[in-house]
C-alpha cells in the first residue's frame, strides 16, 4: 500500500519554519528551505540521512493497541503547512501563483494524506483477520465532489476552513473547483455511492468495483435547439483522490475460440487480449477510521502492442489500433448501442468489470488463504452483489475461472457461484431487463456462452422435474418464460416430451388413431367440436383440395425467425442466492409479475431492501443551516448516525420558534439558488416564491411531460385573468427542471426542448412577472443537487404508478423538509406512510389499475379531459414558438401504435394532477401549516437512511460483520 509520508508534515512543517523533517518506513529526509513568502519559489538544497532504525509503526499493533498516528489530530496551523507543502512539492500547476485550482489540488492532497493512514490500516486489518468481505459491482458510482465530504467525515471542516483562510482562500470557493467525478448518470450510481458511504461509516468490510470512464456519460448543453452533448472533462487535469496501482492488473480476453485439450479440459484461446489496471479511490466513513476502496478499472495494452513498423511506414492509425481498441472500453458510460460496434463495446465494458473484479477478488482470497486454499470456503469469505443486470457476466465468469483455471468440477463450481452471488433488480421496464444477442455474445465470449447454455439446460431440467405433471402447454409456456436462452429449441434431453402426436377420428367407427408422424401431404385440423360436443380431428388429403386453382400457386409467407437472445435478468435469478427489489411495492411487482414463475419455484430467494440515502452528504454536509437546527432541537448530533432521532422533531412541529428558524434556514438556502440560477441560466427568480423542483432522468415514464403540461395550463389560466385575479388565485412559483435526456432518446430530447421553449416564453412575459418562472438547469449533477434540494419547497415524483422501482431523490427531498407531490409508486408509498398522508400530495391512478386503463385506451373508450385537450391546442397554436411539436403531442393521442396511445397515462392523470396542484397552492398560503408539514417530512424520513439498508444487506444477504479500526 502507499505510504503516508505527507501526513507527518502535519507534525513538523509550520508556516514559519525553515526546514521540513519527514519520515518514511526506511528513511528520514531533511529539506532545508530559504525562508520566503508563501509561494515564491524558494532556493533549496537537499540533505538525506538514512535512518533505517526509524519506522512508522502500523496503526494496528499485534496487541490491538494504537500507535502515535492513530491519535494524530491536525490543527489549522499544521494543515496550513501541509497545503503549502503540496502546492510546492506535489505540483500539478506552475509555481508562480496560488490560485483556486491549485489551492484545491493542494488541499485535496493534504486530505488524502490523512485518508492514507486510515486506508492502509483498514486494508491491513482486513488482510490479517481474513474476514468475509462484500464486493459491490456497479457500472455506475455517482460520487459527486469528494473534498467537503472527506473533511466532514474526518471532522476537520473547521480546521481546513481556517487553514485556507490563512492562505487567502475560502473553503467553499476552493471546494467549488472540484469537478464531479463522471462515473455515473442517475439514481443507480448515486445509490451505489450512498451504499459505499454507509459501508465505511458502519465499519463493514466491503469494496466497490467499477470502471474509470474518461469522458463520463456526457455533459449536456442547453441551446435554442434543446439539449446538445459534449464529453465530460473531469480527468483533464487528473484527480487528486485516485491512486493508480501499477502492480494490480489482470488480463482480459475477447473473441478467440474454445478447444478441448488432451486433458479433456476446455481452453479459451486466441482472440484479442488487453489488461485492466486498478485505480483506487478512498471512501472514508463518518467518525470512524474505516476507509474502504472504490476500485476502478482502466483498460490498456502493453507498449509492445504498439506497431512501431506500421507507424514508421506511415500507417499511424493501424499502429495505434490495439491501444485504441483497449482504451475506448473505458471512454464513455453507456455508449450508444444502436450500431453493432456500440453493442460490442457495451458488452466489452460489462465483461471487463466482471472479469477484472473477480480475478482481483479471487487473488485476494488465495493470498489470504495462504497454503491452505479451500474453494468450498470461498462463499464464506466473499459476497458479490450485482447492482442491476450489468454485472451479470460475473456468473459465467466465476464458473469459467473455477472450472477452467482452478480445476473444480461443474457441481463444485456451480454450488460456489450460487452461494456467492446476489442480484438487485432496479426496474420493471422490459427494455431495461437486458437481453444480449446470442450471436454477438458467442462471437465475443465463446466460452461464456458454453457455460450459459449448460446453466440453461440445468434450469430446464429443474423446471421439468418440478412441474412435469402439469399440462404440457402450460409447462411449455413456463419454460419459454423462464429460460435464460430466448427463442431456442428445447434441449434434446427433454424435447421428446413435447412431441405433439396426430389424432384422427374415423367417421364411421369413431375409432381414434394416434400417429406419431404426420405426412407432409396431409393437413390435420384438431380440436373442433361436433354437434354432440365430441372432440374430433379432421384429416384432409392435400390432393383432394380440388377447389384450389392450380394455375395460381400461393406462396406461403416466409417464416419470421425471431433472434436468439440471452436474458441477463433470468441468469441473475438462476445464478444467485438472493434477489431483491428496492421498495416494498417494487418487490411485490418483482414477485407477482416480473419474476413470478421464479418466485413460485424459489420463494426463499426473493427479498425487499428499500433503498436509502446517506444523511451525511444529504443533510449534514449539504444543508448546514438545517443540520444546526436539528442538532439544537434534538439535543444531540447523534442523528447523523442514528437517524431515528429525527423522529423527535415531531413533538416540536407546532413550536413557533422552531418554525421561524426552519423557514429562515429554507430561505437562506433559496437565496443561494437564486444566485446560482442567475449565473447558469440568466433568469432572475425571487426567494419568496415556492420552489417546485423535478430533477430526474428525462424519461417518458417519469412524466416531466405531465409537469410541464400542468405549468402550461397554469400559464394559460393566468393569461386569461386580470393582474388582481392572478395574485388572488395563484401562489408565486419557480418551476425548476434538471437532469439529462439520453443522447439517442429522441422523445426525451423533445421534452427538454419543450420545457426550455415554455420557459423562454413565460420568463419573458411581463404580465406574469415573478408569479411564474420555468428554469431548466443545465448540467445537473450531484453538486447541483446538493444546492437545489435544501432549497426546495415542493418536489415532483409523478411517475406512472408501478413503473418506478424506488427512487432516491424523493428520500433526499424528504430529509430536507421538502413536501412531495406524487403517485403511489416506488418509495413514495413508504415515504407517505412515514411522513403522514396529510403531509404528502397524492394524485393519479394506482399500479393495479394501469393494465385496465391501457386496455380501455386500446378499446377506444378513453375520453380525455377538456382541460388536457385545451393545453394541447394551446401548444399547437404556436404560443411557445414555431417549433413543430406534433411528434411530441402525437405520443399522447390515438388508441394504438408504437409511440402513441399515451402509454404512460399523462392524459388520464392530468385532471387529478392539476386539481392536486390547487391543493398545493392552498397549503402554501398558510405558511404555518406548510412549515409544520415540512418539519414532519424531515422527521418521517429517518427510515430512509442508507445505513438501515446496508445493515439489512449485511445481515440478510451478505452475512458479514462489522469490524472497527482501532
Amino acid at each position: 500500500m502507499a505510504t503516508a509520508n505527507g501526513a507527518h508534515l502535519f507534525n513538523h512543517y509550520s508556516s514559519n519554519s525553515r526546514f521540513i523533517h519527514f519520515t518514511s518506513r526506511n528513511t528520514s529526509s531533511k529539506l532545508f528551505l530559504t525562508k520566503t513568502s508563501h509561494f515564491r519559489r524558494p532556493k533549496r538544497c537537499f540533505h538525506v540521512n538514512n535512518t533505517l532504525s526509524e519506522k512508522i509503526h502500523h496503526p494496528i499493533t499485534e496487541q490491538g493497541g494504537e500507535s502515535d498516528l492513530s491519535s494524530f489530530a491536525p490543527d489549522a496551523a499544521s494543515i496550513t503547512s501541509s497545503i503549502k507543502y503540496h502546492a510546492e512539492f506535489t505540483p500539478v500547476f506552475s509555481p508562480e501563483r496560488f490560485e483556486l485550482p491549485k489551492a484545491f489540488f493542494a488541499t485535496a492532497q493534504s486530505v488524502r494524506d490523512s485518508l492514507l493512514i486510515n486506508w492502509n490500516a483498514t486494508y491491513d486489518i482486513y488482510e490479517k483477520l481474513n474476514m468475509k468481505q462484500a464486493y459491490y459491482l456497479s457500472m455506475e458510482f455517482l460520487q459527486g465532489r469528494a473534498l467537503l465530504n472527506a473533511i466532514g467525515n474526518l471532522e476537520l471542516t473547521g480546521a481546513f476552513a481556517e487553514a485556507l483562510k490563512n492562505l487567502g482562500h475560502n473553503l467553499e470557493n476552493v471546494a467549488s473547483q472540484e469537478p464531479d467525478a463522471a462515473l455515473g448518470n442517475g439514481g443507480l450510481g448515486r445509490l451505489a455511492s450512498c451504499f459505499l458511504d454507509s459501508l465505511a461509516t458502519l465499519n463493514y468490510p466491503a469494496w466497490g468495483y467499477g470502471l474509470r470512464y474518461k469522458y463520463g456519460l456526457f455533459k449536456p448543453r442547453i441551446t435554442k435547439d434543446g439539449q446538445e452533448e459534449v464529453a465530460e472533462d473531469w480527468l483533464e487535469i487528473g484527480s487528486p483522490w485516485e491512486v493508480v496501482r501499477n502492480d494490480v492488473s489482470y488480463p482480459i480476453k475477447f473473441y478467440g475460440k474454445v478447444s478441448t485439450g488432451s486433458d479433456g479440459k476446455r481452453y479459451w484461446i486466441g482472440g484479442e487480449d488487453i489488461k485492466a489496471v486498478a485505480y483506487d479511490v478512498p471512501i472514508p466513513g463518518y467518525k470512524t477510521r474505516t476507509t474502504i476502496s472504490l476500485r476502478l478499472w482502466s483498460t490498456q495494452v502493453p507498449s509492445a502492442d504498439f506497431d512501431l513498423s506500421a507507424f514508421n511506414a506511415g500507417e499511424h492509425t493501424k499502429a495505434c489500433e490495439a491501444q485504441a481498441n483497449a482504451e475506448k472500453i473505458c471512454y464513455i458510460l453507456y455508449p450508444g448501442d444502436e450500431s453493432e460496434e456500440g453493442k460490442i463495446l457495451r458488452l466489452k465494458q460489462q465483461y471487463t468489470l466482471c472479469s477484472a473484479s473477480l480475478q482481483d477478488i479471487i487473488s485476494r482470497f488465495e493470498r489470504r488463504s495462504g497454503d491452505r486454499i479451500k474453494w468450498e470456503e470461498f462463499p464464506e469469505k466473499v459476497a458479490v452483489q450485482m447492482n442491476d443486470t450489468h454485472p451479470t457476466l460475473c456468473i459465467p465468469e466465476l464458473m469459467r475461472i473455477l472450472i477452467d483455471l482452478k480445476g473444480l468440477n461443474w457441481n463444485e463450481a456451480w454450488n460456489i457461484t450460487q452461494r456467492t452471488v446476489a442480484y438487485t433488480n432496479h426496474t420493471v421496464l422490459p427494455e431495461a431487463l437486458e437481453k444480449w444477442s446470442y450471436e454477438l455474445m458467442q462471437k465475443l465470449l465463446p466460452r461464456h456462452v458454453e457455460i450459459i447454455e449448460a446453466i440453461d439446460e440445468e434450469l430446464v431440467h429443474e423446471i421439468v422435474l418440478k412441474y412435469g405433471s402439469m399440462d404440457l402447454n402450460k409447462l411449455e409456456e413456463k419454460l419459454t418464460t423462464m429460460r435464460i436462452l430466448e427463442n431456442f429449441d428445447l434441449p434434446s434431453s427433454v424435447a421428446e416430451l413435447f412431441i405433439k402426436p396426430e389424432i384422427s377420428v374415423d367417421d364411421d367407427t369413431e375409432t381414434v388413431e394416434v400417429h406419431d408422424k404426420v405426412e407432409a401431404s396431409d393437413k390435420v385440423v384438431t380440436n373442433d367440436e361436433d354437434d354432440t360436443g365430441k372432440k374430433t380431428s379432421v384429416k384432409i388429403e392435400a390432393a383432394a383440395e380440388k377447389d384450389i386453382d392450380k394455375k395460381t400457386p400461393v406462396s406461403p409467407e416466409p417464416a419470421v425467425i425471431p433472434p436468439k437472445k440471452v436474458r441477463m435478468a433470468n441468469l441473475c435469478v438462476v445464478g444467485g442466492h438472493a434477489v431483491n427489489g428496492v421498495a416494498e411495492i417494487h418487490s411485490e411487482i418483482v414477485k407477482e409479475e416480473v419474476f413470478n414463475d421464479f418466485y413460485e419455484l424459489w420463494p426463499e430467494k426473493f427479498q425487499n431492501k428499500t433503498n436509502g440515502v446517506t444523511p451525511r452528504r444529504w443533510i449534514r454536509f449539504c444543508n448546514p443551516p438545517l443540520s444546526a437546527i436539528i442538532t439544537k432541537w434534538t439535543g444531540t448530533e447523534d442523528w447523523v448516525l442514528k437517524t431515528e432521532k429525527l423522529a423527535e422533531l415531531q413533538k416540536f412541529a407546532d413550536n413557533e420558534d422552531l418554525q421561524n428558524e426552519w423557514r429562515e434556514a429554507k430561505r437562506s438556502n433559496k437565496i443561494k439558488v437564486v444566485s446560482f440560477l442567475k449565473e447558469k441560466t440568466g433568469y432572475s427568480v425571487v426567494p419568496d416564491a415556492m420552489f417546485d423542483i423535478q430533477v430526474k432522468r428525462i424519461h417518458e415514464y417519469k412524466r416531466q411531460l405531465l409537469n410541464i403540461f400542468g405549468i402550461v395550463y397554469r400559464y394559460k389560466k393566468m393569461k386569461e385573468m386580470t393582474a388582481a385575479e392572478r395574485k388572488t388565485n395563484f401562489v408565486p412559483r419557480v418551476c425548476i427542471f434538471g437532469e439529462k435526456a439520453f443522447a439517442t432518446y429522441v422523445q426525451a430530447k423533445r421534452i427538454v426542448k419543450f420545457i426550455t421553449d415554455v420557459g423562454a416564453t413565460i420568463n419573458h412575459d411581463p404580465e406574469i412577472g415573478d408569479l411564474l418562472k420555468v428554469v431548466f438547469v443545465p448540467d445537473y449533477n450531484v453538486s447541483v443537487a446538493e444546492l437545489l434540494i435544501p432549497a426546495s419547497d415542493l418536489s415532483e415524483h409523478i411517475s406512472t404508478a408501478g413503473m418506478e422501482a424506488s427512487g432516491t431523490s424523493n428520500m433526499k427531498f424528504a430529509m430536507n423538509g421538502c413536501i412531495q407531490i406524487g403517485t403511489l409508486d416506488g418509495a413514495n408509498v413508504e415515504i407517505r406512510e412515514e411522513v403522514g398522508e396529510e403531509n404528502f400530495f397524492l394524485f393519479g391512478a394506482q399500479a393495479h389499475e394501469i393494465a385496465g386503463l391501457r386496455k380501455e385506451r386500446a378499446d377506444g373508450k378513453f375520453v380525455p379531459d377538456e382541460r388536457f385537450e385545451e393545453v394541447k391546442e394551446f401548444v399547437r397554436s404556436g404560443a411557445f414558438g414555431s417549433y413543430n411539436y406534433d411528434d411530441l403531442i402525437g405520443s399522447l393521442e390515438g388508441n394504438e401504435g408504437f409511440g402513441r396511445a399515451d402509454y404512460f397515462l399523462v392524459g388520464k392523470d392530468f385532471p387529478s394532477y392539476i386539481e392536486c396542484q390547487e391543493k398545493v397552492d392552498e397549503a402554501y398560503r398558510d405558511q404555518k401549516r406548510w412549515t409544520k408539514m415540512s418539519i414532519l417530512n424531515t422527521a418521517g424520513s429517518y427510515k430512509f437512511s442508507s445505513d438501515r439498508t446496508i445493515h439489512e444487506y449485511a445481515k440478510d444477504i451478505w452475512n458479514i460483520e462489522a469490524v472497527e479500526i482501532a
